[in-house]
């Protein structure tokens, strides 16, 4: 059964179900049922067909799980890189993009299935001091939601802007990744909220966390900056500015873990990138004022390790680390502004050996960086300079 055939089978299961109950929930529409007046009835049915929706969402994504995939679903392996002498080093392709753009604040890149770029950037609106009060509530929701579109699709060969959505939507744009399936995950600082849009949809299938709601609980989010999706379907949310937590959903966005928890000696200082070394079991972060990385268990084989101390590097000339991204058994990173004698560049780590093991480029303010699964290329975005740069590997 695919996922279409899920959500077939989760209609039915509707219809069925609404049958069930179609006649008490019509008695309470027409006042019927004493105690109950017209108005309430109306608020228990729309709860009503709401819950549905959201359960019959939740079982055909979980069904979908259970799915041995089709030869053509299958995950692209890793990256063998253990054989070579020395990292793959990324050298700029010049002359890309091949056009000139007036983009926002780019906040993150990520791959979508055809191997070409994918940003999604703020517009015209900017993170400033007013932008938050102390208690982490936006203060400009009164300024609406960025008309410009915020997610744009870039040409892999000539850079230039070949799809764009997500204009009226967002108010401060942050992370995003896109999975294997083509579904789209994104966070919105100012929402406070998580997100995943199913190709060609203008509407989210899931949303985590309460709109416009910082908080520490398990149904909310504070300003989360990234998230990581596993080839089983398991998400991985930064919660991020505020929470200083990992949050692990399963594919139905049902909470199942949160990282650090006891007996694990971890403390972070603003996750703010992810990225998964699903061989190794490892999910990276970007421990961004910790000016590390570090690389617990992941917990997508078994729970065995879960707990067990972090992979952490951690070395004088790191930085504030903004974004991750593995390729084969190794992490790339960026690190941003931290400190005159700290140059803002790219880092290659070992996360095996714990190590730093190569550095590249030199950059302003770089803040993601995504590789094509094939490795075929690599992509930094910055939020000022507003710049999006393609490397290659060599």
């Amino acid at each position: 059964m695919g996922l279409r055939d899920g959500l077939a089978a989760g209609g039915l299961f509707l219809v069925l179900l609404c049958g069930a109950f179609w006649g008490s929930a019509g008695a309470m529409s027409h006042g019927l049922v004493p105690g109950i007046s017209p108005r309430e009835a109306d608020l228990l049915n729309s709860n009503f067909f709401q819950r549905m929706r959201e359960m019959i969402m939740e079982r055909a994504y979980e069904d979908a799980l259970n799915e041995v995939p089709n030869e053509g679903s299958q995950p692209v392996k890793p990256v063998d890189t253990s054989h070579l002498d020395s990292p793959p080093k990324p050298r700029v392709v010049e002359n890309w993009p091949m056009v000139n753009h007036e983009f926002g604040q780019v906040t993150a890149v990520s791959i979508n299935r055809e191997g070409n770029p994918v940003i999604f950037h703020r517009g015209r609106r900017v993170w400033s001091a007013e932008s938050f009060n102390e208690t982490n509530h936006f203060q400009q929701i009164m300024d609406g939601p960025i008309e410009d579109s915020t997610i744009l699709t870039l040409s892999a060969k000539t850079g230039e802007v070949i799809d764009e959505s997500g204009g009226g939507i967002f108010y401060m744009p942050h992370g995003m990744t896109i999975d294997r399936n083509g579904n789209m995950w994104l966070t919105d600082v100012a929402l406070h909220q998580a997100f995943k849009f199913m190709p060609n949809h203008d509407y989210p299938s899931i949303t985590i966390g309460r709109r416009f709601e910082p908080g520490s609980s398990r149904n909310h989010l504070c300003k989360p900056t990234a998230t990581a999706v596993a080839t089983t379907g398991e998400v991985f949310i930064a919660d991020g500015y505020c929470n200083s937590r990992i949050l692990k959903f399963n594919a139905a966005g049902r909470l199942i873990r949160t990282i650090p928890q006891p007996p694990e000696f971890l403390s972070l200082q603003v996750p703010h990138g992810l990225t998964l070394l699903e061989h190794l079991d490892l999910i990276c972060i970007a421990d961004r004022e910790n000016m590390r990385v570090v690389c617990p268990k992941a917990g997508l084989k078994s729970s065995f390790g879960e707990g067990t101390q972090a992979a952490t590097i951690q070395e004088p000339d790191l930085g504030h680390v903004y974004d991750v991204a593995a390729y084969g058994d190794l992490v790339y990173a960026v690190n941003g502004p931290t400190a005159d004698m700290i140059p803002v560049r790219g880092f290659t780590i070992d996360p095996r050996s714990e190590t730093i093991i190569d550095h590249w480029g030199k950059f302003e303010n770089p803040h993601s960086i995504a590789f094509c699964p094939n490795g075929s290329a690599m992509y930094v975005t910055e939020i000022g300079p507003n710049k999006v740069w393609k490397f290659e590997l060599v």
